[in-house]
């Protein structure tokens, strides 16, 4: 069977998709078109799969581009590569692999082939054992790589390996570590109490205080004992319990008079406890920035430095959608002509950077159960609304447009000044 395979739309394609091998009988290079080969299945970027294209290399051209320069194989040659990675994916990765292959005519030479491996993504994760040690791998732009900490975990749970952050069970971590006022009020405030229902009667490995969110208590499968899930704990949770099991589970807020670090620090706050009483304390301090510049010869005179909508939204979503595994708090650092907001944790991998950017994106969740009980706490809107709301308030005050810098373990939100304060500022400091 062929298939629609284009080798010159292969070698412009994103690294991510692509891995050029100019041979494949040794021995150490089966293992990397292997390993490979499982990263593509693992599919940790979400763009389907990729392709291992057996007698190209990549080399560069006079200017110093990307250029794939075509080998080829012998028809020997070829049937042992094909021979031997197959066996090895059979063998070697955990749950085996079968990936397709297509023979193809080397544009660059008639009297040998082009192999290519062709690698649909798989609904399952994928190990590769190399001598007594078996590994994840994954893709990251053009480098197959053991998946470690966030990168792992973040594979784990798109395949559904093992729960989301926010529904999985905390054996450290039990009924007594529920702050039990707090938990009343929260419950008060999202309307889910129930007046004739005890509170003891939620603290249920069975009862859902809310739809779309799991009971407070999971079993352990050991010694049948309930313990918390990590998002009760976070919501609900004592202060101590937290911070002894979550130590970066917290917010710094820092205040410097300057449009940099230069000079030392006017404030510092840090913020601890559940992740709702952060975000209450976080606002509180976020809207002292929000104060008015006057100007009677303009035609909109009182004019605020920032949208409280647009700092709120940007807060929520640093601690709601944050990697809680990363071991980073949330950091808002106010400068004189901007607030930057740091969330620990990359872009979620299901959503589109580009749609992201330009607030287009669809909603997806890192902490479902955090986001949803945030609505219910009207402190974040529904779900895929806040990015969209931060532009387009900074837009309707006048403000520059909002700057998001998305790094491998965090996300930053930066908000510009209304360029009324700046220069306020400007003529103050001359």
């Amino acid at each position: 069977m062929g298939y629609n395979i284009d080798l010159k739309e292969l070698s412009v394609r994103e690294s991510e998709k692509v891995e050029w091998k100019e041979n494949g009988d040794d021995k150490d290079v089966v293992k990397s078109i292997v390993k490979t080969i499982s990263a593509f299945a693992n599919d940790i970027a979400n763009v389907g799969g990729g392709y291992v294209v057996c007698g190209a290399k990549e080399t560069k051209d006079e200017f110093g581009f990307q250029k794939v320069v075509y080998t080829g194989l012998s028809a020997d040659k070829l049937k042992e590569i094909e021979g031997k990675v197959l066996a090895h994916c059979r063998d070697y990765v955990s749950p085996s692999l079968s990936p397709l292959v297509q023979e193809m005519d080397n544009p660059e030479d008639k009297a040998t082939k082009i192999l290519v491996f062709i690698v649909i993504a798989s609904p399952r994760a994928h190990t590769y054992r190399d001598g007594e040690t078996s590994n994840y791998y994954v893709r990251t732009g053009k480098e197959t790589r053991a998946a470690r900490n966030g990168i792992l975990t973040q594979l784990l749970t798109s395949k559904q390996e093992i729960p989301p952050f926010d529904r999985r069970a905390n054996p450290n971590v039990g009924e007594t570590d529920i702050d039990i006022f707090l938990f009343r009020d929260c419950m008060t405030e999202m309307k889910l109490l129930q007046p004739s229902k005890p509170l003891e009667d939620y603290f249920s490995d069975k009862e859902q205080i809310a739809e779309f969110v799991p009971p407070l208590l999971a079993k352990q499968s050991i010694d049948n004992t309930c313990c918390l899930r990590n998002f009760a704990l976070f919501l609900f949770g004592k202060k101590a319990a937290i911070t002894r099991n979550f130590p970066y589970a917290y917010t710094v807020l820092s205040i410097y008079r300057g449009v940099d670090r230069s000079k030392s620090t006017a404030e510092r706050y840090e913020l601890t406890g559940s992740i709702v009483e952060q975000a209450k304390r976080a606002i509180e301090l976020l809207n002292l920035q929000v104060y008015t510049a006057f100007d009677k010869t303009s035609g909109k005179p009182n004019q605020v430095k920032y949208p409280v909508r647009a700092l709120q939204e940007s807060l929520i979503n640093a601690i709601v959608h944050r990697d809680y595994e990363i071991c980073d708090p949330v950091r808002i650092t106010v400068f004189s002509d901007r607030i930057e907001i740091k969330s620990p944790g990359s872009l979620h991998w299901g959503v589109d950077k580009e749609k992201f950017l330009a607030g287009k994106a669809s909603a997806k969740w890192r902490n479902q159960s955090f986001a949803y009980l945030f609505n219910k706490l009207q402190l974040a809107q529904a779900e895929g609304q806040g990015i969209p709301t931060i532009i387009r308030t900074m837009q309707e005050e006048g403000c520059p447009a909002p700057v998001f810098e998305i790094e491998t373990e965090s996300l930053t939100c930066i908000l510009p000044a209304h360029p009324r304060h700046r220069l306020i500022r400007e003529i103050q400091e001359s």
